[in-house]
């Protein structure tokens, strides 16, 4: 796809995404949906408005009433899609910094669209072609107050109230000043947990840190954590479709060893677990330990929804998918990320543990080594000798590679995966394992084999 990447498009407000670029996917999703009404909602970056303005109008402009939500958290816009049964245009661009904006299409069953619909309406922007209404058939525009009251009782109805209550938790929450500022805080403490904030306030300049939840932008929360006693902290992108933790000692916990914490809660033999080309070991090894599949797809939210979808459709049960981000699925609750229900599936675990700290909590998931290189290329044909060098590297390596996303070589104990960067002119290697000079190995070797195609 040339316009939609693996999680809707993104860019530099005003520059690559355009008031008439947003206007002309309106148009061409509100042709493709052929539906009577359709959302339109935004984060709280500062072009949100602007942005949410020409999706209306584009809408409009092909014969849909709007429903306005207003600044709402991705995972209210699916709850609210499901519920009223109508496809949105989200202005949002989740975790990228303030400069930048996006769109994300959600489709009436509150679950981002599929490959195969998102192709049809981009081809729809590329040939400039829309069904058009005229003057009698415009649609109108209609304000929709209460989808965040909606999400946070569906949510709220949704995980063990009484369990998480009685833990007597004190949580940290940080919303990054996205659009979980409006939800967050009001959805632990009717769980029943003490909670303190930081960074709480909407506000698309991102005054207090970067959008992406990430160490090195998490350190007021960190510092919280640690001065105030409280339990566990949780943090949100601007979009709120992520939860990542930090532990009750301040320390940043990492979104794979989370992710293989909730998942080794929820497996039974025979579920699958659908994840992207560069899932961790310890994801692995939980799966082989329950006796559940590990369903590999390339790299985006979109691939791993489309993946999930699929083996639903074949009956195969699916209770946890995602990435080590912080951007997990839960796919019996709702085809979607959701960083405040992700928090609460972890407060969940908490509460099991009678008593038990995080960093006890995550322990058996926490003592895996990864290793990440970049080797930069100058042009494609540098890029591709290189790509070319990993492939006859990995040919005569002795693990069978998988080809979903670049090549990942399984050793069993261990993992390395060389694919090109989507965003930027580099070669990326990631490597893990158990065994921290083992997993530096593999990276070394695999960067050296790289070079060699220089």
């Amino acid at each position: 796809m040339e316009l939609f990447g693996s999680s809707g498009i993104r860019g530099v407000a005003l520059r690559y995404l355009t008031p008439e670029l947003v206007l002309d996917i309106a148009k061409a999703a509100g042709t493709v949906w052929d539906a009577d009404r359709v959302a339109v909602a935004r984060d709280t970056r500062t072009t949100g408005e602007l942005f949410a303005n020409a999706a209306a109008s584009g809408l409009a402009a092909v014969g849909c009433d709007v429903d306005r939500l207003g600044v709402v958290p991705t995972p209210a816009v699916g709850n609210y899609c499901e519920s009223a049964g109508v496809p949105c245009v989200l202005v949002t661009a989740s975790h990228n910094p303030p400069e930048f904006n996006g769109i994300k299409l959600v489709g009436d069953d509150g679950v981002e669209l599929s490959v195969d619909v998102l192709e049809r309406v981009e081809r729809r922007v590329l040939d400039d072609d829309y069904d058009h209404a005229d003057w009698r058939t415009a649609g109108s525009t209609t304000r929709v107050d209460g989808a965040v009251d909606d999400y946070v009782d569906q949510l709220l109805d949704a995980v063990d109230r009484e369990a998480i209550a009685e833990a007597d938790l004190t949580v940290a929450v940080d919303p990054g000043h996205g659009a979980a500022s409006v939800s967050s805080p009001r959805i632990y403490r009717e769980l029943g947990c003490e909670v303190i904030t930081v960074n709480a306030t909407p506000d698309g300049h991102f005054p207090g840190r970067e959008s992406e939840p990430v160490p090195e932008n998490l350190s007021a929360l960190s510092r919280l954590v640690a001065t105030s006693d409280a339990d566990v902290g949780i943090a949100h992108d601007g979009d709120a479709d992520r939860g990542v933790f930090i532990d009750e000692n301040g320390s940043f916990v990492d979104g794979d060893t989370s992710f293989a914490a909730m998942a080794d809660a929820c497996l039974d033999p025979g579920d699958a677990v659908v994840s992207a080309v560069n899932v961790s070991q310890r994801l692995v090894d939980v799966c082989d330990a329950n006796d559940a599949d590990l369903e590999l797809t390339p790299i985006g939210a979109t691939n791993i929804i489309t993946r999930t979808r699929e083996l639903q459709d074949a009956g195969t049960r699916v209770p946890i998918a995602g990435e080590g981000n912080g951007g997990v699925f839960f796919p019996p609750y709702r085809l979607s990320r959701d960083g405040a229900y992700i928090g609460a599936r972890f407060l969940e675990l908490l509460a099991a543990a009678d008593g038990a700290p995080v960093s006890d909590v995550i322990a058996p998931y926490a003592d895996y080594h990864f290793v990440r290189r970049n080797v930069e290329y100058e042009d494609a044909d540098e890029r591709d000798d290189m790509l070319s060098a990993a492939r006859a590297y990995v040919e005569t390596a002795d693990a069978e590679p998988n080809t979903t996303d670049g090549y990942r070589l399984d050793y069993g104990d261990a993992w390395v995966l060389v694919r090109p960067s989507g965003t930027e002119p580099k070669i990326r290697i990631y490597a893990e394992s158990a065994d921290a000079d083992r997993a530096e190995r593999l990276a070394t070797d695999m960067r050296v084999a790289v070079e060699s195609g220089r």
